[in-house]
Order: C-alpha cells, then structure tokens, then sequence
C-alpha cells in the first residue's frame, strides 16, 4: 500500500515512502542485519528525516544504523545526511562531488527569492525548509562496485550513472531479492535526466531486469516490480528515438519537447520534465549545445506542467 511512514517488505528489508512522490517527496531504505542496519538515502529536510528515523526507532534501536548509502547527490536523497550521527556514509565519487555543488543554503535561498523566481520556486519546493542544514557529506567514496557487508548480509552497491545524475547507485540486496534503485526509478511520475545519456539509464534499468529480484523500491513513488522498471526503460527508449529524430530534422530543443506527444506516458506525475530531458539528447549529439539555466529549466517544466 502507498501510504507515509515505514512499510516491512520481509527478509529484514524495509522501505519509508512519502506519497506523492512528486518533488522533494522521495523514499528511502533500511536493511537490517545481525546487530547493525544500513540506510539507504535521507529525505529533503531535517524534519522529515526526523520523522523518518523516529518511525525506525524499533528497528534501530536494536540494530543501530552502521552504514548510510546515499544513492546520487539530489538533497532530496542526501540533505538529512546530519541526523544519522556515526554512521559511515558511503557514495560514489562523482556523486560524493556533485553533493558540494548544490548546498542547502541554494535551496533556501531560491525559495525566499522575491519576485517571479521565488514564486517559481515555491512551486517546486515551497513545503521544505532548508534552513539550519549542516550538508553533511560522504566519508567513503567508490567508483563502479562496491560488496559491503551490512551484519553478516551482503549488499551490492553498482555504479549505474551517469544517469539521472552523475553518479547514480542502485543498491542490491541478493537474498532478500529486493533492489533499492534511488532516482534510477520514479514510478507513476517521469523520470528527469539531468545528466545522461538517456542510454545509459536504458542500460542500467536492462541490468535490473537482468537481476534475480522481486521488490522494487524506487526514489519516488508506490513499490513495484520489473514491470515498474520496463515502464521507465520504455519512457526513456521512446524520448530518446523521438528528440533525436526532431534533432536531425533540426528542430529547436524547446519546440520538440513540446511537440512529443507523451500518450500514455502523459499521464504520470510532472510530465514537463521531458523539456529536460529533450535537451540532454540535444546536448549528447551535439556537444556545443547550449543548455539552459536552471531557472530557465524549471520555467518550461512549469509551463508543460500548468495546462494540467
């Protein structure tokens, strides 16, 4: 069931969940082993990752968090870091650095913005507060694979991005058959590319499918399964083939996002994300494209969202 708070899956697995799974509403993981646990991600802010551990105290108060994995660099995933105190918390490189790109304070700043740019941002963000965050970054960085041992169970944390960001890690959890994917899956909303290849993302979302796995817990939305990862492979198959054929046909990026008829991928949550995720395919075929400024970015996905 989709609801708020923390959900048993089995085999000592566990998912916390936040509905919608729009913006900033992410998920996150605990797997608990022999006297210790692993967290998997935090939430946006102090106050919600609060409440998430308190709904965990159960749980960790006999198996106490050892080991937080932060799957990408999104605060969504990572700005709650502080309020695990003692933990090991382990990245990938490139995601432990595109951490200290987007401080807290950025956030916080947009938000309180006058104007038109604050109003933007509000839009997106306006029920998080990101004041008071000590951005708290990882002790201990790999780079493709790492096999940790979280109390006698072995997790497989694999290096899928770049990808949603630039460096996306899925965490695999072999005997319980479980996969924490982080932003590799939203699940009833569209996926955003920021960094790319759409490719890449295809790949990795053909090695989940490839792995012996039944619970899915992706970084946004309701658990799933592999027909949850064959709907996002889809999605980005499909973007991928119809902005480039636009691209040949020298189609302006903003104009072909436009002009993609979404069908049935339409009615997932934030649709104008495809006006980024377009522009990352103009941006692999052809280096010296000019991206736009995030502000700009967060216009147009505002604007193909407003008409719903």
């Amino acid at each position: 069931m989709y609801t708020r708070g923390l959900h048993e899956l089995g085999d000592g697995c566990f998912a916390y969940l936040q509905p919608n799974g729009g913006w900033g509403w992410s998920n996150a993981g605990l797997v608990v082993g022999d006297g210790v646990s692993l967290l998997i991600d935090t939430l946006f802010d102090l106050q919600l990752t609060g409440a998430m551990l308190d709904s965990m105290t159960q749980v960790i108060g006999q198996s106490p968090i050892g080991t937080l994995v932060n799957t990408h660099a999104n605060g969504d995933h990572c700005y709650g870091n502080q309020l695990v105190t003692g933990a090991e918390i382990i990245a990938s490189e490139k995601a432990a650095h595109e951490m200290t790109e987007v401080p807290p304070a950025t956030l916080a700043a947009l938000n309180a913005a006058p104007g038109e740019l604050g109003e933007l941002f509000r839009g997106f963000f306006g029920e998080f507060h990101f004041d008071g965050i000590e951005h708290t970054l990882p002790t201990r960085t790999f780079n493709g694979r790492l096999d940790i041992e979280v109390g006698g169970r072995s997790i497989e944390l694999i290096e899928v991005g770049p990808a949603h960001t630039a460096g996306d890690v899925i965490a695999y959890v072999p005997d319980a058959k479980t996969v924490y994917t982080g932003d590799i899956l939203f699940i009833n909303g569209t996926p955003i590319v920021w960094a790319g290849p759409l490719s890449n993302w295809v790949a990795a979302c053909d090695l989940m499918l490839g792995m012996d796995i039944e619970t899915v817990v992706p970084g946004h939305g309701p658990l799933t399964d592999k027909g949850g990862i064959a709907q996002v492979r889809d999605y980005l198959a499909y973007v991928d083939t119809e902005a480039t054929a636009r691209f040949h046909a020298g189609m302006d990026a903003w104009d072909a996002a436009r002009d993609i008829a979404l069908n049935g991928f339409g009615e997932w949550g934030e649709r104008g994300r495809i006006a980024v995720n377009v522009d990352t395919v103009y941006r692999q075929l052809d280096p010296t494209h000019t991206r736009p400024d995030v502000v700009e970015q967060f216009r147009r996905m505002a604007a193909l969202d407003a008409p719903h």
